[in-house]
């Protein structure tokens, strides 16, 4: 057993826990039911799926016996000095009174077919159409988990730049309040003109930095209303608070609900049952196929005679068996291609199992290790936010020269932004390993 999971006694799984319950800000919610509603792919996954049920309604049909309903009209004449018009120029269809010439002839009735399924071909090519119709459905899931993951991880990261847009903010306030002390500071000449330049690029490079994150926000929103299926427009969201947010704690469970949960090793696992059942029906194509054929109706020359019963009645019962003998290439062409997708089918549901344990594993290592990260890097944040006030102070006095000060607010700046791409990671992690176990499709 992996040593990421818990240990045999605990059987508590996160991903049983509805997407609903596991993300508590209502706009997440909220825009994660519009998603549900309104995304093409989830959509066209949705019509996957219906094309997958009609295709067992077919297959299901084969093994059925087929009844239909026949009628029709002719005129039939022949050659008088042929055995044919011989035969209807002597015959009487009264006494008295001849065969007409040419011979008119009506029909109708019922006509019934059906292939006796000896071999279960037939019985076991539906078992398949019916295990890629649940493939389907589990596809669906998984695109359903894919789908509320990636909102989730889009919306805190649509959070995280909306502080990281406020610190930038913040920082050119605090910047250029600096600047116009070292302008004060220069008319006294107590510092030069380098410094106030200085100074000046510093307040223009932090407002530079403003421009690109508006624009990842647009872009970040933009993401988010292509995945709830919208037109650009503003994504409501509260920003505050966000470094705050406390990641749920995770609770992953046995191994054998991760194969349980996880609607991509599902999908693998019907595909692989459906490919078996693949086998089995190419391989009695080899075997002969008895199929019978059964008609009843009327026939007859005259409108007047087509209901006369039992003279016009007519019916039909057949038998017939028949198998390959010779030229069998085709046959044994699918045969084996129905081999090796089967084998193809096996090495996909190991390499599914074997991703999925994988995702597990690395993300609950990374959130073990952005957890340290996070309380290392406030650590730092908090001592760079001191020594701002240090480094003005030190300024303001004459004991520290401006280059200490530039330093030291680029240094902070850069801390806070890392401690909320840290902040965003680890909530990303959360919604990632509760979507590597499988959670959000139930």
């Amino acid at each position: 057993m992996p040593a990421y999971f818990n240990n045999a006694q605990d059987s508590t799984n996160t991903a049983k826990i509805s997407w609903r319950s596991f993300f508590t800000d209502p706009t997440l919610v909220a825009l994660i039911d519009t998603a549900l509603k309104n995304n093409q792919e989830l959509n066209i996954t949705t019509q996957e799926l219906e094309i997958a049920r009609n295709e067992v309604r077919t297959r299901q049909g084969e093994y059925q016996p087929f009844v239909g309903l026949r009628g029709g009209a002719g005129v039939d004449k022949v050659g008088r000095y042929t055995l044919p018009g011989a035969t209807v120029e002597a015959t009487e269809i009264k006494p008295g009174k001849s065969t007409p010439d040419p011979l008119p002839n009506l029909y109708g009735g019922a006509y019934a077919t059906w292939e006796i399924d000896i071999w279960h071909k037939l019985r076991n090519a539906k078992k398949a159409a019916v295990n890629r119709y649940l493939a389907s459905v589990e596809g669906r899931n998984f695109t359903v988990t894919n789908l509320i993951s990636e909102i989730a991880n889009s919306y805190y990261e649509l959070l995280a730049l909306d502080n990281e847009l406020e610190i930038v903010r913040q920082n050119i306030e605090i910047q250029t309040n600096a600047l116009r002390i070292v302008r004060i500071q220069k008319e006294a000449t107590r510092v030069t003109e380098l410094a106030v330049r200085r100074f000046e690029a510093q307040v223009l490079n932090t407002q530079n930095l403003q421009y690109g994150i508006q624009q990842r926000i647009v872009e970040t929103e933009n993401r988010i209303n292509f995945l709830t299926g919208r037109y650009p427009q503003p994504v409501a969201r509260n920003s505050q608070n966000f470094n705050d947010l406390v990641p749920a704690t995770m609770y992953v469970g046995l191994p054998s609900q991760l194969l349980a949960n996880r609607p991509d090793i599902r999908q693998a696992e019907q595909e692989l049952e459906a490919a078996r059942l693949d086998v089995k029906v190419a391989k009695a194509r080899f075997y002969p196929s008895l199929g019978i054929s059964a008609n009843l109706g009327y026939m007859a020359f005259n409108p007047a005679y087509l209901l006369k019963t039992p003279e016009s009645l007519i019916f039909g019962l057949a038998g017939d068996l028949a198998g390959p003998l010779i030229n069998k290439n085709a046959i044994i062409a699918t045969y084996y291609s129905a081999n090796a997708r089967q084998i193809q089918a096996v090495y996909n549901y190991e390499r599914t199992i074997l991703n999925a344990y994988m995702e597990v594993a690395n993300q609950l290592a990374k959130i073990n290790n952005l957890a340290k990260s996070y309380d290392v890097k406030a650590k730092e944040v908090q001592a760079l936010t001191q020594s701002i006030t240090i480094s003005n102070s030190l300024f303001n006095s004459a004991r520290a020269d401006y280059m200490e000060v530039l330093l030291t607010q680029r240094d902070a700046q850069e801390s806070r932004f890392d401690l909320i791409e840290t902040k965003m990671q680890q909530l990303n992690a959360v919604v990632n390993i509760y979507r590597a176990l499988g959670g959000g499709w139930n």
